[in-house]
Parts: structure tokens; C-alpha cells; sequence
């Protein structure tokens, strides 16, 4: 069993990736505010390098490891937000990176990939497939699994946001974000209760992939049993480490229809002039939608990338 990261991992990964990350910038929006009865506090990843909040994980874990083992190269799965952060910080190491991603990946997120330099091999769009085919590679080559979300540097790499978050707005009540995988939302949560023990955090899920719902509800990790939600980002289940973590301290986890982040995703476009994927509108569909009561509360809602395939936008 993986040990739970802590804050001084945190606080350790924040000091790694400090020279490759970027500290993002939190934006308000007068019009969501007066929608929510809220005050809100974006903190844009979509900003981050790679596009991504992903980029703080893949860069702490593969920063952390011995040069022995980075140069027998790094290997992941993902749908591509983690792809590109692995294949990133991969280069930046000078290390070869594989990325297993699904066949029905977003374009715009492939081409990022290769652009980067990393090999990509294609799989069915399937978890069992995903693991298989990395396995495969790993029995092959020897390289380091670095999981999307399910490894403790990683983890503590993502927790690095909400700790910026809350130093540069510390009288906040409240965190969202989304889950998929669980990552952020293990991150924010070690982070966020030990600099904050009050503060509330809740997580946001589609309707169409709802597992972390479901397994809260019967205390077991149970599976997606669908991945045709528009947030692709979050069409994984929990892992292990991340189900513990989220198990023992989240606040409350809801679920939105896609009809909410699609108009939410076009809110943010329209209102905030800035450029967020489907998965980062979850957390504000589910505040706009009163899913999570806020009026009245400072809340922070972590925008968690800005990866969009421009030839196919939701509401086109």
C-alpha cells in the first residue's frame, strides 16, 4: 500500500518544481459573482505550461527520480492533459517518454504530445487496455510508470496549486475542484486542510462519470461505466491512494449534467474572456447550479486546463 503524501511533501514539490512551473494567476468575475451570491476566486491552470494543472504532478515525480532510472526512459497513460505534462517534463530531464493514450484522445492533445517529443502508443479506451499496454512496455524497456494521478509525487505535485491558492487568498471558506482520477482533488485536500483545518473542500463530477460519487456512496472504488461525458479529462475511476485520501477528508461531491458544463465551459469563454476544457467548467456548473451551496463564501474553484480542440466546440 502507498503511503498518503504529506504537506511537507507538498511543500518539498512546490520547492522542485519552482523552476519549471508556473505560479498561475487567480482572476474573479463580477458577473459569476453576482450568479452565485459567491465571492470567486479562479485559479487558472489553463495558464500553466502544457496548459495544465497536470504539469505540476509529472514534473515533481520525474524531477524526483534517480537518473538511473528517468534514463531508462518514463512511461504513462492518459487521455492527455497528463500525457503532455509527462512528455514535458520528460524533455526538460532529457529522458524518452512513452504515452499510452485512448484512441478517441482529443486531436489538439495528440498533437501537443508529439510535439513534445515523446512516442505515443494507441489503446482501446479502456483502463484495463490503457494498463495492459503499459505494462508491455515497462516488461520491455525497463522505463518508470509514472501514473496520472494514483502516486504519491504526483499528488503532492498537483497540492502545490491549492497551496498557492491559498497563500495569495487565505480568508477563503471553500475549495472546488473537479474529479477524475483524483489527483487535484488528493492534492487540495493534504494542502488545503493543513494550512486551512476549517476550510471546506468539494469536488465536482459529471453525471456521466460519476465513480467517485458512486464509491463514496458505497465506500468501495467503483468503476466508470461510461466515458461519453464532453469532460474528458475525468471519464477515469479512482485509484487506491487517491480513493483513501478523498474517503477520509472531502466535504461533499455532486454531480452536474452535461447540458450545466456546457453552458458553464461557454460562461467562462464569454464572461471571463479565457480559454477552459469542459472539465474545468464541473466545478462552476455545480455552484451555478446550486449543487454546492456558496452564497455568501469566499471560494476558491481551481480552472484546471485550457486544452480545447477548436474544430469541434460544444456548443457549434
Amino acid at each position: 500500500m502507498q503511503p498518503i503524501p504529506t504537506f511537507t511533501n507538498v511543500i518539498e514539490g512546490a520547492e522542485r518544481i519552482k523552476p519549471f512551473a508556473k505560479r498561475t494567476p487567480v482572476l474573479q468575475s463580477a458577473w459569476f459573482n453576482k450568479q452565485t451570491g459567491a465571492e470567486l476566486f479562479f485559479k487558472c491552470e489553463n495558464f500553466q505550461k502544457v496548459g495544465a494543472f497536470k504539469f505540476r504532478g509529472a514534473c515533481n515525480a520525474i524531477n524526483k527520480l534517480p537518473a538511473s532510472e528517468g534514463e531508462k526512459g518514463i512511461v504513462t497513460h492518459s487521455s492527455g492533459n497528463h500525457a503532455q505534462a509527462v512528455a514535458l517534463a520528460a524533455k526538460l530531464n532529457g529522458y524518452k517518454a512513452t504515452i499510452i493514450m485512448p484512441e478517441n484522445a482529443p486531436k489538439v492533445k495528440v498533437d501537443a504530445v508529439k510535439g513534445y517529443g515523446a512516442e505515443i502508443v494507441f489503446c482501446e479506451s479502456t483502463i484495463d487496455a490503457r494498463e495492459e499496454t503499459a505494462q508491455q512496455i515497462i516488461q520491455k524497456t525497463g522505463a518508470t510508470f509514472i501514473h496520472p494521478y494514483n502516486h504519491p509525487d504526483v499528488i503532492a505535485g498537483q497540492g502545490t496549486a491549492a497551496k498557492e491558492l491559498l497563500e495569495e487568498v487565505p480568508e477563503l471558506d471553500a475549495i472546488i475542484t473537479p474529479v477524475g482520477g483524483g489527483g487535484l482533488m488528493s492534492g487540495t485536500l493534504i494542502a488545503a486542510k493543513a494550512m486551512k483545518p476549517g476550510i471546506k473542500v468539494f469536488g465536482a463530477e459529471p453525471e456521466l462519470a460519476d465513480d467517485a460519487y458512486r464509491s463514496l456512496q458505497t465506500g468501495k472504488i467503483e468503476p466508470v461505466l461510461r466515458t461519453d461525458t464532453i469532460a474528458d479529462g475525468l471519464r477515469t475511476s479512482l485509484g487506491e491512494l487517491t480513493f483513501r485520501i478523498i474517503q477520509s477528508h472531502i466535504d461533499d461531491l455532486v454531480t452536474v449534467s452535461e447540458e450545466s458544463i456546457i453552458r458553464d465551459m461557454r460562461n467562462v469563454w464569454e464572461r471571463m474572456k479565457i480559454i477552459i476544457e469542459p472539465s474545468c467548467a464541473v466545478p462552476v456548473a455545480a455552484v451555478m447550479d446550486r449543487k454546492i451551496q456558496v452564497e455568501g463564501m469566499k471560494v476558491g474553484i481551481i480552472i484546471t486546463g485550457g486544452n480545447v480542440d477548436l474544430e469541434k466546440l460544444p456548443w457549434i
